[in-house]
């Protein structure tokens, strides 16, 4: 088995523990694209590839298509259909098929200095309207940074905010490989895209790569008066230096387009699948079904790897609810935000070249922030590069 989560050592020999049929010998090959750099070689030299492998729901699509990764509805799979969100379940399916076993998942949330907005008399947002509204209004009071920060190279999050305003930016069935829908420029990804992009060019929100040290430090120094994160996000800000002392961080719901709408998104997630190089598939999906699939694992996932949890006994259960968060000053952040973000989202659809395409998207934010293009026209142009890439493939376009 591959994969980097942090102390997943124990969970491991947990699970050995309870296993007599199967055990787990685990590696950590690199995170994320490192891992899928090698996991790529391994399936162009046919050999070399684990038999379990932690992917993040992103990339799944684009494995399948290579026929990397077994469909393991056929082993059992859809048996624990019922453990796991909605949402986190089509994200880890293909049509008809069960590519993965869903792990964690980032349903996404609004953490607000609220000491910020209190000092200068600034309503928290609760739409997006009132969010630009208040980047004005923080600006005009004297607050000598920005709301927030657009990141160019924060691609998951942009395509979760496009979802939540309505787009449906692919259509893709593991069944039908051929077949390819595209729509990334939407009248709804056209609108989010531009409300971004006016913001940063009147100067009202940083535009700053993400998941950098300086771009965390930003956020706990009182640089940036809120955060749009997934609910993992949160995890990366605790010990980071030169956080404010006198920070008084709350979560609270997306805002959304509408008042009084309860859109949720996602951003980011991750699960377990078996590689058609497994020698034995059906012992390969009792591991993967089983690393994660009882609450004494999760109880480790949550407390020592701050995972957010797509298994609902865990998610449900009174202990996830209650648990309080120093850094939030106690708040019940599952309770209060992000469990009714989880459970009100409903799965997406990506495309089988995710990291291409995510690429691709990166190079054409970063002209667009830079003055060099229109919003619009932005996505007109990656659509087209887009869907000339696809039929370069050899995909048959349906949309």
């Amino acid at each position: 088995m591959w994969a980097w989560y942090p102390e997943f050592q124990g969970v491991v020999d947990l699970f050995n523990s309870k296993h007599d049929d199967v055990q787990i010998c685990w590696s950590n090959v690199g995170a994320g694209g490192n891992e899928y750099d090698k996991f790529n070689t391994a399936i162009q030299a046919k050999s070399g590839a684990p038999d379990v492998i932690m992917l993040e729901f992103e990339v799944l699509n684009s494995f399948v298509l290579q026929n990397a990764l077994v469909d393991m509805s056929q082993y059992g799979a859809n048996d624990v259909k019922a453990n796991y969100t909605e949402g986190a379940w089509k994200d880890a399916s293909s049509g008809n098929g069960v590519y993965a076993i869903p792990v964690d998942a980032g349903p996404m949330g609004f953490l607000v200095r609220q000491d910020i907005f209190d000092k200068y008399n600034v309503k928290v947002p609760t739409t997006w309207d009132e969010y630009a509204a208040a980047a004005k209004a923080l600006k005009d009071a004297g607050f000598p940074g920005v709301i927030g920060d657009f990141a160019s190279n924060n691609t998951a999050g942009l395509q979760a905010l496009w979802n939540q305003a309505g787009a449906s930016t692919f259509t893709f069935d593991g069944a039908n490989p051929e077949n390819l829908g595209v729509a990334i420029n939407s009248d709804p990804a056209k609108k989010v895209t531009k409300f971004w992009n006016d913001l940063v060019q009147q100067k009202l929100v940083a535009n700053d790569d993400a998941f950098t040290t300086d771009w965390y430090t930003k956020i706990v120094n009182g640089s940036y008066a809120s955060y749009i994160a997934a609910a993992w996000g949160h995890g990366y800000l605790a010990g980071i230096e030169g956080a404010s002392p006198e920070a008084k961080w709350v979560a609270l719901p997306i805002p959304q387009w509408k008042a009084g709408d309860n859109i949720q998104v996602n951003h980011g997630g991750s699960s377990f699948a078996v590689t058609t190089q497994a020698k034995d598939p059906k012992l390969a999906t009792i591991a993967a079904m089983g690393i994660f699939g009882d609450m004494e694992s999760w109880t480790i996932g949550v407390e020592k790897a701050a995972l957010f949890p797509t298994y609902l006994p865990m998610l449900t259960s009174d202990y996830y609810k209650n648990l309080g968060y120093p850094f939030f000053g106690g708040q019940q952040i599952n309770k209060d935000v992000f469990l009714p973000a989880a459970q009100g989202y409903h799965g997406t659809t990506y495309s089988p070249f995710q990291p291409y395409y995510y690429a691709q998207m990166t190079t054409a934010l970063a002209d667009m922030t830079a003055g060099k293009v229109s919003s619009d026209q932005t996505l007109d142009n990656l659509q087209k590069t887009i869907t000339d890439y696809a039929t370069q493939q050899g995909f048959k376009l349906t949309s």
